[in-house]
């Protein structure tokens, strides 16, 4: 098979999350586990970092990744969805798995994963352990698909689990309450090996304490190692002061990654990295953790978050697709509404998240042009629009994406703004 009819093969044989949704979630390690032994562990040649949460994962990711290559380490990254391109889901150093990487994989795995059945999520993490080992990497951040306890990525034995924080999302498969939500993600945590939590809260501290306490591991709250002191935006990233509270010490980032809720994931990558220099075998010098965070984004082809792609009008896109992502950006999206003539918004759902939690979040004051991506787990545009309206925002229904953005570029004049959100396939396409 060539590239093309690899990518076929691995989407209409093995169902992925990414088109179908919950059809394709297959929880459980005994698949992986088996089809990792035949590969021969690969996922034990390295150092790993693994990174679960509700929101700010793919960015605590990349951050990471970013840091790490500064630091001097041949680096492998595993995150997912992708927005272009299958390959952007294993990078090794900011590079993409190399398409006939991809295709030489499939062959000569393709019986071993039919007879297990593999999920699409499971086939990608083997690819992507088994990659960074052909590849030599030191150390790879491995990021959770959905979930913790039961995914495919929780095979491995990290240095460090981080947990950036937990809402509710994906009730249908981890629980409908936060307690539950928090028992899955806190399934990442091993014996002995220290958790960071990026955002303390209540609802569910307790949750995560007992599950480390029963392995006897430590809790790191990030707020308790790092605290913002100022954040300022510029016209690409922003500036951003962090005060390490141990003794005072101020760090300040020039950062390529834009939105205002980025102090949270920067404040959470810190306390990982802060924990790693000094209580784990790798050596993070102050200059590389300065300088991997002022390019976190351009190291690793970063795409999608708070992301402006054009100007006069501005165009911005950001992936936050439930209703917890919806909050952060929206008071990003109140400031840009401000600061321009008008603001119109191409906004579209999956149809399994709630979408009248996340239309009250949006800004009053804006157009909207709500449409759905060529996804099966898209909401029909008509169907948003019905409950945008009854909700009090002002807009119209168009059936896809490139026509959304069509209306909107025709809408907008220079000192406008268009925002594209709502869901990682509307991103996707739009980009």
């Amino acid at each position: 098979m060539n590239y093309t009819q690899t990518i076929d093969y691995l989407f209409n044989s093995l169902p992925s999350y990414q088109n179908v949704g919950a059809d394709a979630y297959k929880p459980g390690l005994e698949r992986i586990a088996e089809f990792c032994h035949y590969l021969g562990n690969p996922q034990r040649n390295y150092y790993t970092i693994h990174v679960a949460g509700t929101n700010g994962k793919g960015s605590v990711s990349h951050i990471l990744a970013s840091v790490l290559h500064e630091a001097g380490y041949r680096v492998g990254l595993y995150t997912s969805p992708h927005l272009k391109d299958f390959r952007e889901r294993i990078k090794v150093d900011g590079e993409m798995i190399s398409k006939q990487q991809v295709v030489n994989f499939v062959d000569c795995n393709r019986r071993k994963m039919e007879e297990l059945g593999l999920s699409f999520f499971e086939m990608t993490t083997a690819m992507a352990f088994d990659h960074f080992a052909y590849s030599d990497v030191e150390v790879a951040v491995i990021e959770t698909g959905l979930g913790g306890r039961l995914d495919a990525t929780n095979l491995i034995v990290p240095l460090l689990s981080v947990i950036t924080n937990i809402g509710l999302d994906h009730t249908s498969l981890l629980g409908d309450t936060i307690e539950q939500i928090a028992r899955e993600k806190a399934g990442i945590i091993k014996k002995s090996v220290p958790v960071v939590v990026g955002e303390a809260d209540a609802a569910y501290n307790g949750v995560v304490e007992a599950r480390a306490e029963e392995l006897r591991s430590q809790v790191i709250y990030a707020q308790n190692v790092y605290e913002c002191v100022s954040q300022s935006a510029k016209e690409e990233g922003q500036t951003i002061t962090l005060r390490r509270l141990e003794d005072g010490f101020i760090y300040k980032f020039d950062m390529d990654l834009g939105g205002s809720y980025q102090y949270k994931n920067l404040i959470t990558a810190a306390a990982a990295i802060h924990f790693l220099h000094t209580s784990s075998p790798l050596t993070i010098s102050r200059r590389a953790f300065v300088e991997g965070v002022a390019s976190a984004s351009a190291a690793t082809s970063f795409a999608g978050r708070w992301q402006v792609v054009g100007k006069q009008p501005i165009v911005v896109c950001d992936t936050g697709h439930n209703a917890h992502g919806v909050r952060l950006v929206s008071e990003d999206l109140k400031a840009l509404s401000q600061r321009v003539n008008r603001l119109i918004c191409v906004i579209g759902f999956s149809a399994d998240k709630d979408i009248d939690e996340m239309l009250a979040l949006l800004p009053r004051d804006a157009y909207y042009i709500f449409t759905q991506a060529s996804t099966e787990r898209a909401a029909k545009a008509v169907d948003i629009v019905a409950k945008a309206l009854a909700s009090g925002l002002m807009g119209v229904a168009v059936g896809s994406v490139a026509e959304a953005m069509e209306q909107a570029r025709d809408m907008a004049a220079e000192n406008d703004a268009i925002f594209v959100g709502g869901s990682n396939f509307v991103v996707a396409e739009a980009l």
